[in-house]
């Protein structure tokens, strides 16, 4: 065996010092700061009927439970214009202060100027520059939006969508390449289009005189290159607060294998100040899952911590019994289930670090490395499970009921550790 080499320093990867205005959105004392030296929020979007007022309501609170600290709906006629307040009585009746942001296309400078209780009742608007009009009444119907924003001092998103991206401003860029010698690729020219649209845009609501604070950007795509490369170039030429999303992600595995990879190149490298996992939800999924993926895609990577962490193996040929993954999947929902509860409890137990392992081969080191950790037996093993709390061997459990013990111990070591002295 070889001697071992000289230890090397490994530095750990971090995110480039990307430093952007910083927006409020907020909603009376409730204030979701995002950009500067905020941490990444997290942002959602119903898909209710707006009209429907209470099940929209229902539908934000259980968004906002989740973890969604900002959260989205439709304002599309004026009845879902007329619903907003109401949406917003309900919430506040609920205890529920998550801002609401009005997600606005075609007529929203008719329903921010002839709905003032909505355009009040919302905190921050998102505007598609390529969804406000065309031709001569694009500029005079952006500026009846950004006008309302200004006046309520509201946070604006100019959010560029390629799938509906503004067609003038498209073939006029076409043309332009067409006559370079050589043209660029079709590809470069799309990307230059969503960020030439987002930016100007921008520049006119500054010159309508909203506050450059009060604006966040999003250019989205659907393919997680393409993303990757728009919001570098866009970094890279603006100081606004960025929003992050993979527009149609898709459903399931493929939908939040695509948003986490999009996102996490991206946040890694200190782009994007919020973000939003789009999702096409399963038949019989609930709408929060998106806000499950975007909360761990954040834990993964460092930035911030919403749940306690459980570490389980995957299983192998040692662990036949099915006894380690259905204790892990109790405890992880029991964490889960409770954070609610606990966050006000227990400050800091979204840090806590649980394991919960099949065998003896990585089973002791991976529970000394959690704050808490069981190492159940594999199969021909002693029928033992050494528990380890804060690195140390601290007992083992024998029997029947070891499931129950350890959720009993993990209870203890909570309340322990994170509760407040009396």
């Amino acid at each position: 065996m070889n001697h071992p080499e000289p230890l090397d320093i490994i530095e750990a990867a971090a995110p480039a010092a990307r430093r952007s205005r910083q927006a409020r959105v907020a909603w009376g004392s409730h204030v979701v700061t995002i950009g500067g030296d905020a941490p990444v929020r997290i942002q959602s979007m119903t898909n209710t009927d707006t009209v429907d007022a209470i099940g929209t309501a229902i539908q934000v609170k259980e968004l906002a439970q989740a973890g969604s600290e900002l959260v989205r709906i439709t304002v599309n006629t004026p009845e879902a214009a007329d619903a907003v307040p109401y949406i917003r009585d309900q919430l506040d009746r609920m205890g529920i202060a998550v801002p609401l942001v009005g997600d606005f296309h075609y007529n929203g400078h008719r329903l921010l100027t002839e709905h003032p209780a909505m355009a009040q009742a919302l905190s921050k608007y998102r505007i598609n520059p390529g969804n406000v009009g065309k031709g001569d009444k694009r500029d005079r119907q952006f500026a009846m939006m950004i006008e309302a924003a200004a006046k309520y001092d509201k946070v604006v998103r100019i959010g560029v969508n390629w799938g509906s991206l503004d067609q003038e401003l498209l073939a006029e860029l076409m043309d332009q390449n067409a006559r370079r010698t050589p043209p660029v690729d079709a590809k470069q020219v799309m990307y230059q289009a969503l960020i030439q649209s987002a930016l100007t845009s921008a520049e006119y609501a500054r010159e309508l005189g909203l506050n450059p604070d009060n604006i966040i950007i999003s250019c989205k795509v659907s393919g997680v290159q393409d993303l990757v490369s728009v919001y570098r170039a866009l970094a890279r030429r603006c100081d606004y607060a960025l929003h992050l999303g993979l527009t149609e992600a898709g459903m399931g595995t493929k939908g939040t294998v695509a948003s986490a990879t999009a996102l996490s190149i991206l946040l890694q490298e200190g782009i994007g100040d919020t973000i939003r996992v789009s999702l096409t939800p399963q038949p019989g999924e609930a709408r929060t899952q998106e806000v499950v993926v975007a909360a761990e895609i954040l834990q993964s990577l460092g930035l911030r911590s919403f749940n306690p962490s459980v570490t389980a193996c995957p299983g192998c040929g040692r662990t036949t019994s099915t006894t380690f993954q259905e204790l892990a999947k109790q405890i992880d929902d029991f964490l889960r289930a409770q954070m609610p509860v606990w966050k006000a409890k227990y400050p800091g137990v979204e840090t806590l670090k649980v394991a919960v392992m099949g065998c003896i081969v990585n089973g002791p080191g991976e529970s000394k490395h959690a704050d808490i950790g069981i190492s159940l037996p594999g199969t021909g093993e002693a029928p033992a499970a050494p528990v380890f709390i804060d690195g140390e061997k601290a007992l083992t459990l024998r029997g029947e009921h070891i499931a129950t013990e350890f959720h009993k111990l993990v209870e203890t070591y909570i309340e322990r550790r994170y509760g407040q002295p009396a």
